[in-house]
C-alpha cells in the first residue's frame, strides 16, 4: 500500500521555505504542523490522491474532479504519480515541473512525497476556478 508524504503549499510562505530545499519534509516533520499541512496518507492501490485523502477527513482544494482544472494540483517532489486523462496541464508542467492533480492521480511507488495546494503557483493562476 503506497504511502503519500504531503505538505501544504500555503506552509512554504509561512516558514519562509522554498519548494526545493533538499530538507523540505524534514523541516516539515519537525516544525510540528497540524495534520492538515503535513503528514502521511496510506493510499489504496489505485485510489486517488484526493479521494484518499478526503477518507481520512482532509480538506484538500479541488473543484471539478475531472482533470480540468489546477485547483487539485500537487508537485511531486518525489516518487512517482500516474494521472489519468487531464487536459489542463503542458508537457513541461508535467515532465519539467511535475506538477500532477489529486483527483485523478494514482502513487505509481511505494512512497511519494508532494507538495499540495500548489494552485497558488504563478504558472497555474489562471487555470483555478
Amino acid at each position: 500500500m503506497p504511502t503519500v508524504e504531503y505538505l501544504n503549499y500555503e506552509v512554504l510562505d509561512d516558514q519562509g521555505w522554498d519548494m526545493d530545499d533538499d530538507d523540505l519534509f524534514e523541516n516539515a516533520a519537525d516544525a510540528g504542523l497540524d495534520a492538515e499541512d503535513y503528514g502521511t496518507l496510506e493510499v489504496n492501490e489505485g485510489e486517488y490522491i484526493l479521494e484518499s485523502a478526503e477518507a481520512q477527513g482532509y480538506d484538500w482544494p479541488f473543484s471539478c474532479r475531472a482533470g480540468a482544472c489546477a485547483n487539485c494540483a500537487a508537485i511531486v517532489k518525489e516518487g512517482e504519480i500516474q494521472m489519468d486523462m487531464q487536459q489542463i496541464l503542458s508537457d513541461e508542467e508535467v515532465e519539467d515541473k511535475d506538477v500532477r492533480l489529486t483527483c485523478i492521480g494514482t502513487a505509481e511507488t511505494d512512497e511519494v512525497k508532494i507538495v499540495y495546494n500548489a494552485k497558488h503557483l504563478d504558472y497555474l493562476q489562471n487555470r483555478v476556478i
